[in-house]
């Protein structure tokens, strides 16, 4: 990955003790606050046991997209052995157990055929099939999705949830963040003083305030926008700068899921 951008997903890693107590250290979304319990019923914990001791660790964010599926980020994927993972889904608090979470298993991993562990080239995003499907208990629900090649317009306010990193020094909030986080159209964002030619079509910035970003263990995760009179799931948080994530005209680039619907839905 390239140090200018990556969004090093071992950073600010949780761990959750099989299956229950969770016995954490997680940061989390720049600039944001609490998220009111199960408000983005789609958001979800990817967690890996990294170590092979029976610990899972959070490792980025990601997207229910079906009861099968999740989307999240290509670079997020440490290994290619399914066994490794766990998604949760109906998480809020990662310190505690609530009772609203659901501890699934992955069967199978796809990563993007073009995504080539360079960040700068796109293709950062990957889908996860769960060992067993997720069920409606009420506080999961499956994502909207854009329409194709769908592009939201300069300053379009949407939102960012996730656990990652509240700024280069991290701190430690027990529940996930949300902030909101308006969309810098690709004119303005692909320009020298911004992301330049780092900054793709098949991409959308956001931020770039110097106040509110995206952060490690933030990856993956979802932009969530208001759209057509119902909150899609737009983009898949893909990378920002090193060192402090929130920097004046350096704002979190994700994935823009309306470039990819053809694949995903071929896949799932």
């Amino acid at each position: 990955m390239m140090l200018l951008v990556a969004l090093v997903a071992l950073i600010g890693l949780t761990c959750a003790e099989v299956p229950f107590n969770h016995n954490v250290h997680n940061e989390r979304v720049i600039g944001g606050h609490d998220a009111q319990p199960n408000s983005w019923k789609w958001q979800i914990s990817l967690q890996m046991n990294l170590y092979d001791d029976t610990y899972f660790y959070h490792i980025c964010g990601g997207s229910l997209i079906s009861a099968s599926y999740v989307m999240t980020a290509a670079h997020c994927i440490l290994s290619p052995d399914a066994a490794l993972y766990r998604v949760v889904a109906g998480e809020h608090n990662i310190y505690e157990y609530d009772g609203t979470e659901q501890f699934v298993g992955v069967e199978r991993i796809t990563v993007h055929p073009d995504w080539n562990d360079d960040l700068a080239k796109g293709n950062d995003i990957a889908l996860l099939r769960l060992a067993t499907p997720v069920y409606n208990s009420g506080f999961v629900e499956i994502a909207n999705m854009p329409y194709p090649d769908q592009m939201l317009p300069h300053d379009y306010s949407c939102f960012i949830t996730g656990w990652g990193l509240i700024d280069s020094i991290g701190g430690a909030p027990d529940v996930l963040q949300q902030s909101p986080i308006a969309v810098v159209e690709h004119s303005l964002c692909s320009t020298h003083e911004w992301w330049g030619s780092l900054a793709l079509k098949t991409m959308i910035c956001a931020g770039g305030d110097g106040l509110i970003s995206g952060c490690q263990g933030d990856s993956g995760g979802p932009l969530n926008c208001l759209t057509d009179g119902e909150w899609k799931v737009h983009g898949v948080v893909s990378y920002g700068p090193s060192g402090d994530c929130n920097q004046y005209s350096k704002p979190t680039v994700f994935t823009r899921v309306s470039s990819f619907l053809d694949w995903i839905y071929a896949v799932s």
